[in-house]
């Protein structure tokens, strides 16, 4: 089982000026805006030789903002987590919280997906963020309207299960699944601080599995799932670190997905002796390209480290990205978008002298 793309990326692009100030105007002027700005991020995505292309999540404020505008019971209250930089710098960010009973109010990415089929003929991605991102992020307060869990995540399992019927209608073939909870739960200083709080950072593991599983479990055979899993992504800062060691053989192995999109773009990611635990039907998505700094890549470096991650799961089986997106929320990373295309063209690049394609 191979990702179905040798290269790939996470989604988030740049929003360029003209957008961002668009939001802050009336909607139909902000829709005009939304529809040039992803014809041409389209257009950048084909020249740059990529197979795949989305609309750039240039609907949206924010990777998770749109699905907790269009879902009726979650809110935004402040995080309990704060992004970081390596200098120590500090941001504190929202998060959804559960203040009424779960429904699905309308469709939520549909309308991005309909409209991206009109940009292109490749096959068009679609992101959404993972059930965890409802509850991980004030998980000692994460809802009024629930006192159980379980009870919440099967009630927002029935979204994205009604999400992807539709999307699947329409001919979406490929959506990503973007979980940052495990990927913090990684991080020892991470777990102590659950810990610290109450909470068992193994049991939320096990629940953000299931989590993931219950919402895609109607997809059709033909629709593929990639799980990217993400360290925080706000402005070139991060909200954990540590390798996949402590959650790899259960996430990998309980996931139901069919390839996995990693972080690798720093000595914060670990090393890849986790791979060992994908099993032989799943693919990974190697982000071995930083999408958080303007310094381009050496693609002799990418092909090193693509053949020691090959050490531990088969070459058939990897492929390369960013490590995440350029603009998980409005303002973007520290990148230009020459950065961006500079970037994107490095992993078709190096996917073409790895793979041959």
């Amino acid at each position: 089982m191979t990702p179905p793309f040798r290269a790939d990326h996470v989604g988030s692009l740049l929003r360029p000026r003209k957008l961002r100030e668009a939001f802050r105007g009336p909607a139909t002027a902000l829709r005009a805006a939304q529809d040039d700005a992803i014809r041409e991020v389209v257009k950048l995505q084909e020249e740059c030789g990529l197979q795949v292309v989305n609309d750039g999540e240039f609907r949206r404020i924010s990777y998770w903002e749109k699905f907790v505008r269009l879902t009726e019971g979650l809110v935004v209250k402040e995080a309990v987590f704060r992004f970081h930089d390596a200098h120590g710098h500090e941001s504190e960010f929202t998060a959804p919280y559960a203040a009424g009973k779960v429904s699905r109010r309308e469709a939520i990415a549909l309308d991005e997906f309909e409209f991206l089929k009109k940009c292109s003929s490749l096959t068009g991605k679609v992101t959404l963020p993972a059930p965890s991102t409802m509850h991980f992020y004030r998980f000692t307060d994460w809802g009024s309207a629930y006192d159980d869990a379980v009870e919440f995540f099967r009630d927002l399992a029935k979204v994205y299960q009604a999400e992807i019927a539709d999307l699947a209608a329409a001919g979406c073939k490929y959506v990503q699944i973007d979980e940052v909870a495990v990927a913090i739960l990684c991080d020892p200083a991470a777990r102590e601080k659950v810990k610290a709080k109450g909470g068992d950072p193994d049991h939320l593991v096990d629940l953000y599995i299931d989590a993931i599983n219950e919402a895609v479990k109607n997809r059709p055979a033909g629709m593929a799932i990639g799980v990217h899993v993400c360290r925080g992504n706000y402005k070139g800062m991060y909200l954990s670190e540590g390798g996949y060691d402590s959650v790899a053989e259960k996430f990998f192995g309980r996931t139901r997905a069919n390839h996995f999109l990693l972080e690798f773009d720093t000595p914060r990611a670990g090393g890849f002796a986790p791979l060992r635990f994908v099993p032989k039907d799943k693919g990974v998505v190697l982000g071995l390209v930083s999408s958080k700094s303007p310094a381009l890549e050496n693609l002799d470096d990418l092909k090193r480290r693509t053949e020691e991650a090959a050490k531990f799961i088969d070459l058939s089986r990897l492929a390369i990205s960013p490590q995440c997106g350029f603009a998980s929320t409005m303002g973007g990373n520290p990148v230009t978008e020459a950065d961006e295309r500079a970037k994107l063209r490095l992993c078709v690049d190096a996917a073409r002298a790895i793979w041959g394609r």
